[in-house]
């Protein structure tokens, strides 16, 4: 499979690297709005820069979006349009409900896929398990040191508490996982987030509390910051990378 990658900070370099040692994966294209992002992945065996995004949604089977909602509305509907998969990893932007459902239809209409990683938390399959019956309440603890929310603040300070539709407009480089679990869930109007930062916080915390037909689950995790973006969990990108390789793969585990 030929893979694009728009994007190459942080995350997208992460996924870069590994998903040219895949078995499967016939060669990485590579686009990033500043030259020099895709020019440090240059020595990854089978790198391909392109110049533009549209050559980029040409050239591969699966584009990666790793950039902001503009890579979405635009580049990530042009493949889905072209019957090419997609992987959204700025799911916040499908908190639009105008934008999640053109590019459903988009995907059903030209018989192709779009893929959400579950991001910095875990227990999404179980979520989506629970939600085969009745879900009564989804509710999303959020932590984070003050790198991670460029505060600075000297004591544990909440900064939001409400639906996650909201979360996700107020904090949209930092809460993607409101957006994930939303639509593993509730919808993005009754799942509930609270968002704070704690100085003393070394890791980027998220509780994820579910109570329905099944019974009631707690997931917590301690997430390590990007070694290279303190504002993201190091988790993001290894869900992404986990994804692809399940795309990849002829097994698929989990719900």
């Amino acid at each position: 499979m030929r893979i694009g990658i728009l994007g190459c900070g942080a995350i997208g370099s992460e996924i870069a690297r590994a998903a040219s040692t895949m078995d499967g994966v016939d060669g990485v294209w590579l686009y990033d709005v500043d030259p020099d992002a895709v020019a440090l992945l240059s020595d990854l065996d089978g790198a391909t820069p392109c110049a533009d995004p549209e050559r980029l949604v040409d050239a591969v089977e699966l584009v990666i979006e790793c950039a902001n909602k503009g890579v979405v509305q635009t580049h990530v509907r042009d493949a889905l349009a072209a019957g090419k998969k997609a992987m959204v990893l700025t799911v916040g932007a499908l908190a639009d409900d105008a934008l999640r459902a053109e590019l459903t239809e988009l995907a059903r209409a030209n018989g192709t896929k779009l893929y959400l990683p579950s991001g910095a938390v875990m227990g999404v399959d179980g979520l989506k398990a629970a939600g085969e019956a009745t879900l009564k309440s989804v509710t999303l603890v959020t932590t984070k040191p003050n790198a991670g929310l460029d505060r600075s603040v000297d004591q544990w300070t909440l900064l939001f508490n409400g639906p996650a539709r909201e979360a996700v407009q107020r904090f949209p480089k930092n809460i993607n996982v409101a957006a994930t679990l939303s639509m593993s869930g509730l919808g993005f109007d009754d799942t509930w987030v609270q968002v704070a930062v704690d100085p003393l916080a070394q890791r980027n915390s998220h509780k994820v509390i579910v109570e329905g037909d099944f019974g009631r689950a707690r997931i917590e995790v301690e997430n390590l910051p990007s070694p290279t973006n303190p504002r993201t969990s190091h988790l993001a990108s290894l869900s992404a990378i986990a994804l692809l390789r399940r795309i990849l793969s002829p097994v698929e585990i989990g719900a």
